[in-house]
């Protein structure tokens, strides 16, 4: 897939209704500072698509990002801002719970950790509950940057344990400053929304293209979605396509 045309289509607030998209989603969840927007940015080749800020919980809203007008990124609020208050901090929680629940395109969830730091409590306690809510995470180890090459499997490993990982679950460890993972990201969203391009180039130019091409004929709608329990897990499925050399 080459990146031709992105846009924020759609910001849903705490009283927002959810839009019935007509295209295959992928979440990303996380932290606050995490580096969501960061990662969106770089998945993009966009210098500020998505508002960074060094401000923990600037994204205060479910924020829908149409890609060549074929599937779409949704980023999700960040949890564990010590600044918001309860109620808060209670709606956002609310608001993820009934976007999970009531989108009828989600394909994955991609949970962002920081790879330097044991994952937090409020961590933890998203990662059960996402895979209470019978999904199958895949987790995106943020600020690979900051740490040696010789560290990265030390961290990987204590990502795992922290989170008592299935052993099939990928780890991707990613830097927005580097590029690193990011081939291997957006390989993981071609396998879960039916695309068999090659992973995005990179673009020299930082406005989007005038044009999108059009969008994948009838993309996903008889299609069960992949992240639903069905005894085989998308990282396991993804992981056997890999062995047999297929892409």
């Amino acid at each position: 897939m080459v990146i031709k045309n992105v846009n924020l289509e759609t910001v849903c607030g705490i009283t927002s209704k959810i839009p019935d998209n007509p295209f295959d989603e992928i979440a990303f969840a996380g932290k606050s500072n995490v580096g969501k927007s960061s990662l969106i940015n770089a998945l993009m080749n966009r210098r500020s698509l998505a508002r960074t800020s060094s401000q923990p919980g600037k994204t205060q809203t479910i924020n829908f990002y149409n890609v060549n007008g074929c599937m779409y990124l949704v980023d999700l609020p960040g949890y564990g801002y010590a600044g918001a208050g309860v109620e808060i901090k209670a709606k956002w929680g609310q608001m993820i719970e009934h976007y999970l629940h009531t989108s009828k395109r989600l394909r994955a969830v991609f949970l962002l950790i920081d790879i330097r730091h044991e994952p937090s409590e409020n961590d933890r306690m998203m990662y059960d509950w996402i895979t209470a809510k019978g999904y199958e995470p895949i987790i995106i180890a943020t600020k690979a940057d900051k740490l040696r090459r010789s560290q990265e499997a030390v961290h990987v490993r204590m990502i795992r344990e922290a989170l008592s990982m299935a052993p099939q679950t990928a780890v991707i460890p990613f830097s927005s400053v580097t590029r690193q993972g990011r081939e291997a990201i957006w390989e993981e969203i071609e396998l879960l929304c039916g695309f068999s391009g090659a992973a995005p180039q990179e673009s020299t130019d930082d406005r989007p293209a005038a044009a999108a091409p059009g969008p994948q004929e009838n993309a996903g709608e008889s299609r069960k979605p992949r992240w639903k329990k069905t005894g085989r897990p998308v990282a396991k499925k993804t992981a056997k396509k890999r062995r047999n050399g297929k892409r």
